[in-house]
């Protein structure tokens, strides 16, 4: 949980086929697939609460958006979800016909706000189609969630400055039988009492991208 990472792309089956990655028709055991898929940091964004009714997007990182937030800001106290948009197609993508067998998202966490302070996570699977972000993308009832995991344990001090690899199998299945076109989540501070803390998550379009960006690791059969 507190290494870096290093971004690979790692196919164990070089050539699937489509009726899917399986060890042909000798009765073998189907074949294991891990692979691995950066975020788009063209779709990536977060979306801050300004008021009731008001909401303002950031959607596409730049040379000055390297990161996403979520939670709550301690001191304008507007809330922020964050968003992170994961194709599932195309090369070193996920078959529609693969049996998903685990999922893992890496984030590397660049701050918490205040220093001080566990801020408990909620992860929803959403898809906000096309891939552009509104307001309303905020809203869990306006937006639903598809599938939802609880961070455990919260988020805390002890984090920042590592690498957090979190389960998100339940999510990924859920995508899978949806048959999306791309594992999209909101990444927020878990129903309950608000706590001013602000988790800032690493999204670098820089030449350590492959280190610290955003990472989804998919294995299946």
């Amino acid at each position: 949980m507190n290494n870096l990472k290093s971004f690979t792309l790692a196919i164990a089956c070089a050539v699937i086929s489509l009726t899917g990655c399986h060890n042909g028709d000798d009765g073998g055991p189907p074949i294991v697939v891990t692979t691995q898929i950066q975020s788009d940091p063209g779709f990536d964004g977060h979306i801050e609460q300004t008021s009731p009714t008001s909401f303002t997007t950031t959607q596409g990182m730049s040379p000055l958006v390297q990161s996403v937030f979520a939670g709550i800001d301690p001191v304008a106290r507007t809330e922020f979800r964050a968003f992170l948009d994961f194709p599932l197609t195309g090369a070193g993508g996920v078959p529609g016909n693969a049996i998903i067998d685990s999922a893992f998202l890496d984030v590397f966490v660049n701050s918490l706000q205040p220093n001080f302070g566990d801020i408990p996570i909620l992860i929803d699977l959403v898809s906000f189609q096309p891939p552009t972000l509104i307001g309303t993308d905020f809203d869990r009832n306006l937006q639903p969630s598809l599938a939802s995991v609880i961070v455990s344990p919260p988020l805390s001090q002890a984090d920042v400055g590592t690498n957090v690899s979190i389960d998100v199998t339940p999510l990924m299945m859920e995508a899978q039988k949806l048959g999306l076109l791309d594992f999209q989540v909101r990444i927020m501070q878990d129903l309950g009492p608000a706590i001013p803390i602000l988790l800032e998550i690493n999204n670098t379009t820089g030449v350590d991208r492959g280190s610290f960006a955003p990472l989804l690791t998919v294995t299946y059969f």
